[in-house]
């Protein structure tokens, strides 16, 4: 798809500032923001009105991943820009809110290896294959992965949100068995697209 174009314009360079992306810059600004609010927040189990705060913040960056990709395709406005930034962002969403709940004791450290290894191998070899004009679609695994990281990640902060109790302890158990449904989807997803680029890593292209 070409990037937007602008009503009216004649031979002028389409801008890179379509809604979509501007929604996307915001995301990427408001995670180091997210992460000032959510280090304040105080210990778990508190029910602070500051920790539900952390909770709906995250939730709201969760979602405008869907909003800046409905205003892409809605408007005819898929940018190279777009496709850039936009995986970033929903990367760097996942891995600050992890390392938050890593810090705070809500995930094991196995869990962030296992996401991150994950997105630097893809990502590498992504570039790798791109480099020889190889393009290799995106699994669904992929798309699927990240929405049950993002809502095991809300699952746990609403319970760290919530006052100690039977509610809290069972989002904590729910976000808990999402984590590792997360984990085995990322890892799957993984080694989908290393199947799916073999030939290329093997030089049977």
């Amino acid at each position: 798809m070409s990037a937007a174009t602008s009503n009216g314009d004649h031979g002028h360079t389409p801008s890179i500032w379509t809604p979509a992306n501007v929604v996307t810059c915001i995301r990427v600004v408001a995670v180091p923001l997210w992460l000032l609010v959510a280090e304040l927040s105080p210990a778990a189990g508190i029910g602070s009105a500051r920790s539900v705060g952390v909770f709906l913040f995250f939730v709201a960056l969760s979602l405008t991943d869907k909003l800046d990709g409905y205003l892409a395709r809605s408007r005819n406005e898929v940018t190279t820009f777009g496709k850039f930034l936009d995986p970033i962002a929903d990367k760097l969403v996942v891995v600050v809110a992890l390392c938050f709940l890593l810090e705070r004791g809500e995930v094991s450290s196995w869990v962030l290896l296992v996401i991150v290894a994950r997105e630097f191998l893809v990502s590498g070899l992504r570039m790798v294959v791109a480099s020889a004009g190889t393009v290799i679609a995106a699994s669904p695994l992929g798309k699927g992965k990240t929405a049950v990281t993002m809502v095991a990640i809300s699952a746990l902060l609403l319970a760290m949100a919530l006052p100690a109790g039977i509610v809290s302890g069972g989002f904590e158990l729910i976000g808990q068995i999402l984590m590792v449904a997360a984990v085995i989807l990322t890892a799957w997803s993984g080694i989908d697209y290393f199947v799916k680029a073999w030939s290329f890593i093997a030089g049977e292209r």
